[in-house]
């Protein structure tokens, strides 16, 4: 593979003459024990190299392959040096996370030149303050610990220094047993475990609670429907926005933070607010029709304010509803940050971090990994999304990019194929101008599979470009399989005979021709077969999760066809669809065995049902 990158590009870098190559006995020297984590990590991955054999030893002077010391002269607290000369390897830096950096640059190093390292000088840090993945718990899928502590480890050698933890309800709070409950919620000696981990790397366990919009799992129990602005919508029986103007809403979000908040130690909490679709429709309409529906919305905003400024936490909100009602900016107390998001090439919202930046808030900007809504990503558009407000957030002064994971309609995406999102977000949030994002694709995988040929990124590729077969593919993967927004409603059949009247169908919108190109794209399996050797089980389980992804791209596409055929009045084979119900029968396991090796139960009996269903109809059109 020729001219190899760094994954995560270095600001600086100046060659010098020579090269050094790494003895046989290596002896790596700090005088700091909190830089053993990482000179473990570095010792492992020469350990690798046959014939080497490490030693760490505690020093501050004296001979050492690599010597790591601190040094106040670098300003930036993330920031490091890297001097490798014919003699050996030095890292300096002023605090352990800039140590941490340093060596997790020099891994890179490794990785692309093996034993000889070019001789050079390296200056790096960060572009953003705060460099975040905010992780969608709440849809379906609640990982497990074991999976959230790999994952943090991958995301910190990236040098991702965030982690928001998305929570609607899936949290055991002791006053409200209910909320939680047939979700496999998460503890508090959950959340505790996984801020542990997250210190030892550096990374900061942001707290992210819904609190005014998307609470419709919560307006659902009997004892909390009272509280809905507007019940009976969105197919929800509570909704799913809290009325503002009923003193009981701020009441249930006070009892809510006082379980949840006191178990985090960082100084930020992401309130959410978003979405409150249905604010000034109901309970609260008389009071909007007065004031305006954004004047309602900041009141009840201020409320939360006051809750979190109680604990000690900088108030953190989504931007969607303020950038709505944009008059609201000069009014909003100071210090909330706002979260401008948008999830498209091009998002409308994007430019309008200006805004926010103009009236003196900070900001983040949160692009997406669009790998929700489908099985193998959106990929031209997270890779576009994400670099458009990397940029922006340079531009505007932006503290930080927290870059978002959904799994809406039941989380069926795979956090496999969502790690390429999480990587390039990475990459941009540390020094976005050093990205290549034409080649990013085949850089990840060589640093993440150790992958040199192309193959396995030209297969990464296709699937997250297929939807540019047919303007109607990127719905028809999910509606193929799942017609509605909800797993409760019905399934977009096959036959015309079962559908609604008023169903918009993601099978009638899709290309014929289209769709048999994607399955000629994708039907060969091979194309996920690469060498596994030296990968740990995380990664390995990313390669299946690939081959999944694709199966139910093709599986969606061949049931889109047959589809097409019957609700045109044509024959369909009943081999065929019987066919069609074992594939969909042996998919289903598959993607059972896959769920249940990263996350909880949950709700992986919703997927199972959905397919259950889909596999039925197609054997009762096939007999």
């Amino acid at each position: 593979m020729p001219d190899i990158q760094h994954l995560i590009p270095v600001r600086k870098t100046v060659s010098q003459r020579g090269r050094f190559r790494i003895p046989a006995k290596v002896v790596l020297a700090t005088a700091r024990p909190a830089d053993d984590l990482p000179l473990e990590q570095l010792s492992n991955d020469i350990t690798a190299i046959k014939g080497l054999k490490v030693r760490v030893v505690h020093n501050a002077f004296g001979p050492a392959t690599v010597r790591v010391s601190r040094d106040a002269k670098i300003s930036n607290v993330e920031g490091y040096r890297i001097v490798i000369s014919p003699d050996g390897v030095e890292i300096f830096a002023c605090t352990d996370a800039g140590v941490y950096y340093g060596i997790q640059t020099l891994r890179e190093l490794l990785r692309i030149h093996g034993r000889s390292l070019p001789a050079c000088r390296i200056d790096d840090q960060p572009d953003f303050r705060r460099r975040g993945v905010y992780l969608d718990c709440s849809r379906g899928k609640v990982p497990k610990l074991s999976t959230i502590k790999t994952l943090i480890e991958r995301l910190a050698h990236w040098k991702i220094n965030e982690l928001q933890l998305y929570i609607e309800n899936v949290f055991t709070f002791s006053r409200h047993p209910a909320i939680g409950k047939g979700y496999s919620p998460l503890t508090p000696e959950d959340i505790l475990a996984i801020q542990e981990e997250c210190k030892r790397y550096h990374i900061s366990l942001v707290p992210s609670l819904a609190s005014f919009g998307h609470m419709e799992r919560i307006l659902a129990l009997p004892e909390h429907i009272h509280l809905a602005e507007l019940p009976g919508t969105h197919k929800c029986p509570g909704g799913t926005t809290l009325c503002p103007s009923d003193p009981g809403s701020i009441r249930l979000i006070e009892k809510l933070y006082e379980e949840f908040l006191p178990l985090f130690e960082a100084d930020d909490f992401n309130v959410c607010c978003d979405e409150t679709w249905e604010l000034g429709k109901g309970r609260s309409k008389r009071r909007a029709d007065r004031i305006g529906v954004g004047r309602v919305y900041l009141d009840f905003l201020k409320k939360i304010h006051r809750l979190c400024q109680k604990h000690g936490k900088r108030m953190n909100a989504w931007a969607d509803i303020v950038l709505e009602h944009p008059d609201l900016l000069g009014d909003m107390p100071k210090d909330i940050v706002m979260l401008n998001w948008d999830y498209d090439f091009n998002g409308v919202r994007i430019p309008r971090s200006a805004e926010i930046a103009e009236s003196g808030l900070p900001f983040m900007v949160c692009p997406g990994t669009s790998g929700w809504l489908t099985h193998g990503t959106n990929l031209p558009t997270a890779i576009g999304n994400v670099s458009q407000f990397a940029a922006a957030g340079r531009k505007w002064g932006a503290e930080g990019m927290l870059n978002t994971d959904w799994g809406d309609c039941g989380h069926r995406n795979t956090l496999g194929v969502s790690l390429h999102g999480f990587a390039h977000g990475a990459a941009h949030s540390w020094n976005g101008r050093g990205v290549d994002d034409k080649t990013f694709t085949r850089t990840f995988c060589f640093h993440v599979f150790g992958q040199r040929d192309g193959k396995l990124s030209r297969a990464v590729e296709t699937l997250g470009s297929t939807y540019k077969l047919d303007s109607g593919h990127y719905r028809t993967l999910v509606e193929a399989l799942d017609s509605s927004k909800n797993f409760g409603s019905s399934l977009d059949p096959v036959s015309p005979i079962n559908m609604s009247p008023h169903l918009k169908s993601g099978i009638d919108a899709a290309n014929s021709g289209n769709l048999r190109k994607i399955i000629s794209k994708l039907s060969n399996a091979a194309m996920w077969t690469v060498s596994k050797k030296g990968l740990d089980e995380f990664e390995k389980l990313v390669l299946e999760e690939y081959a999944l992804a694709a199966r139910m791209d093709v599986l969606a596409c061949k049931r889109a066809l047959a589809g097409k055929k019957l609700r045109a009045g044509k024959n369909v084979p009943s081999t065929e669809l019987k066919q069609l119900a074992k594939e969909t029968q042996r998919m289903a396991e598959n993607f059972r065995t896959l769920w249940l090796a990263r996350n909880k139960p949950s709700r992986l009996r919703d997927n199972m049902k959905l397919f259950k269903m889909t596999a039925k109809e197609c054997l009762q059109h096939g007999e």
